[in-house]
C-alpha cells in the first residue's frame, strides 16, 4: 500500500467535504477511521499505525489550515469516545473521560495517532451531536456525533486506500411547514 497516496486521498476528501459542506472556522469535524479497512482487511483485524499516520497527515493539517476543529472517534471498545484538544473540550463544554486510546486494545490506530500528536489531547465521552460534518473511513459509524439533520455528502472519492468512505454534513432542521420559505444556501 502506498501511504503517500493514502495521505493525498485523505487530504482531497477532507478538502472536498469542507467546501461542499460550507464549513468555516470553528466548525467541528468528526473523523472515524479503520486503519484495517484502509489496508483491505476487515475492521478491527489488522490495526496499522502507518496507515493511521498517513491519514492523520492528510486530514489534520487540512482542517487546521481552515481553523476547523477535529474530533477523532475511538473504536467501540471505548464506546466511540472521541479524542479532541483540551481547548475544544472547554469551548463546547464536553465532559472528559479517563482513557488513553491504544492501537491494538481499545481506541484504534487513528485515535491513538491523534492522541499522540495533538497538542493537549483529552478523551471526551461524547460531543453531544455537535459535529458539523465528518468522514467515516471504513464503516466506523460517526453519524451519532453530527448535529441533526445529518445529510449524506457525495464527493469525487468513494475510497481511501481500500476503505469505503461515507461523508456527511449537517443541515438545519426545516420548521414552519408548507407556508415556510427556506434559505436555499442551508439546504
Amino acid at each position: 500500500m502506498n501511504f503517500n497516496e493514502i495521505t493525498e486521498q485523505s487530504r482531497q476528501a477532507v478538502s472536498e467535504i469542507i467546501n461542499a459542506a460550507g464549513l468555516s472556522e470553528g466548525s467541528l469535524f468528526i473523523i472515524g477511521c479503520s486503519s484495517s479497512e484502509v489496508l483491505g482487511s476487515r475492521i478491527g483485524t489488522a490495526t496499522n499505525m502507518d496507515s493511521a499516520k498517513a491519514i492523520y497527515d492528510g486530514i489534520i493539517p487540512t482542517l487546521s489550515d481552515h481553523g476547523i476543529l477535529a474530533a477523532a472517534q475511538c473504536c467501540e471498545h471505548l464506546n466511540r469516545a472521541l479524542v479532541v484538544e483540551r481547548e475544544t473540550m472547554r469551548r463546547f463544554g464536553f465532559e472528559q473521560v479517563n482513557a488513553i486510546p491504544q492501537p491494538n486494545h481499545a481506541g484504534g490506530a487513528f485515535a491513538t495517532e491523534c492522541y499522540n500528536r495533538f497538542k493537549d489531547p483529552v478523551l471526551v465521552e461524547s460531543v453531544n451531536a455537535m459535529g458539523d460534518a465528518g468522514i467515516d473511513i471504513g464503516g466506523t459509524m460517526i453519524g451519532m456525533h453530527i448535529r441533526s439533520v445529518v445529510v449524506p455528502l457525495r464527493i469525487s472519492l468513494n475510497k481511501i486506500g481500500e476503505a469505503h468512505i461515507i461523508c456527511a454534513r449537517r443541515r438545519p432542521k426545516y420548521v414552519g411547514g408548507s407556508r415556510a420559505i427556506y434559505d436555499e444556501k442551508l439546504m
